[in-house]
């Protein structure tokens, strides 16, 4: 294990209608004018806006709107929210949504206290500071309520980059696993994958002697497997969708991922897809990762072995382990199959003819210097092998 420091300052507020107290939490933490932040029109269909707003009032706090976020949220929408803070004189961020909603408000949160072009921060400037934030969590997936990290669309250009700050982890978020009952099949099962491919992504790690952290990511990948198939049967089934709830704040705060290092091509990988063709984050993983898995494997064939006997309960054959391996990342295709998510390019809308192009922008768009992984290290030719084994 690796030397690190861990500081995870968020006020988690876990259980039913505790949304009906956002007033409390965020005059407790400072806000005194919210804007409140947010995507469709589900919150508001639900009611959900409307006990916020109510919540706000019974704290004499007062609140400016700005609704319109999509999934792989867009700079314009940033750019908005951040000037309507300015001329607004907000002093407080509320997002009520899923990751989406959270990343760009963390956007705006930090670009409001900024002269600059917020875009400077995901271009890899530091985050030293931003207007204190605060979540209602709608979607099970992103973990971006516990977590330092927000994902940004670039529309000029269409690309996806990420920003890390301490400065962006919420001040408090509000985790109602029942608002996450009306979600559709295909949005619970993109969270779930998500989820896993964030305890993936630190999973896949260079560090010797990390037992600790390694059981602790098995064992949220096994909640995953359990839940899964329960709570898609039944969307109303409050006991796993609260599960599903708090191992999304696990798998992304970083207490998984603390002292050894991490991977997060695929990430990489698949932020090109979404941003390219606007697929759901969670169907891009899925399609991703089996194909990141099957070309690395080799790098450290044992560690998938492991995690294809600790998790996916395959038999060990310690004379071929590259068996092992493989079992194991057809169990985890089987498994994402299951829950309906996408399994090639053509199910997510890809195109075998943008692949070079895809594969040059992971590795050399913006800041980027050619390769990029924690695990191993991919170039623009490993990169595109990667994708096509997606076809």
């Amino acid at each position: 294990m690796e030397n690190f420091a861990f500081y995870s300052p968020t006020y988690f507020v876990f259980g039913k209608e505790e949304e009906n107290k956002t007033g409390k939490y965020v005059r407790r933490f400072g806000g005194s004018k919210v804007l409140i932040h947010y995507g469709g029109g589900s919150i508001v269909r639900s009611g959900l806006l409307d006990r916020v707003k109510a919540s706000l009032k019974e704290e004499g706090i007062e609140y400016v709107e700005l609704g319109g976020v999509k999934p792989n949220p867009r700079s314009g929408l940033v750019y908005e929210g951040i000037d309507l803070c300015r001329k607004e004189q907000v002093d407080f961020v509320l997002a009520v949504g899923g990751g989406s909603t959270i990343d760009s408000a963390k956007a705006i949160a930090a670009g409001v206290v900024y002269e600059g072009d917020f875009w400077d921060y995901y271009q890899g400037k530091d985050i030293t500071k931003a207007l204190p934030i605060g979540t209602i969590l709608t979607i099970s997936a992103a973990g971006s309520e516990g977590s330092p990290d927000s994902v940004i669309t670039n529309e000029n250009g269409m690309y996806k980059r990420g920003a890390s700050g301490e400065a962006l982890r919420p001040a408090f978020s509000i985790l109602n696993p029942a608002l996450t009952q009306t979600l559709s099949t295909f949005q619970i099962a993109c969270g779930i994958t998500d989820i896993m491919a964030h305890l993936f992504e630190r999973y896949f790690t260079t560090t010797q002697e990390v037992e600790v952290t390694d059981r602790m990511i098995e064992g949220l990948l096994l909640a995953m497997i359990h839940e899964a198939p329960r709570v898609i049967q039944n969307h109303d089934n409050y006991q796993a969708q609260a599960n599903i709830m708090w191992a999304g704040m696990m798998a992304h705060n970083d207490s998984c991922g603390v002292g050894r290092t991490q991977d997060w091509a695929s990430h990489d990988i698949e932020h090109e897809l979404s941003a390219l063709y606007d697929c759901a984050h969670g169907a891009g993983l899925a399609v991703v990762f089996p194909a990141w898995m099957t070309y690395n494997m080799k790098h450290d064939m044992n560690r998938f072995a492991q995690l294809a006997v600790r998790v996916w309960g395959c038999q060990m054959d310690f004379a071929h382990p590259e068996n092992t391996a493989k079992a194991g990342i057809a169990a985890l295709k089987q498994f994402f199959k299951s829950i309906g998510m996408p399994s090639n390019f053509t199910e997510l809308g890809a195109k075998e003819e943008d692949i070079e192009k895809m594969a040059h922008t992971a590795c050399y768009g913006d800041v980027r210097k050619g390769t990029f992984g924690g695990f191993v290290k991919l170039n623009e030719n490993d990169v595109a092998n990667i994708y096509r084994l997606m076809l």
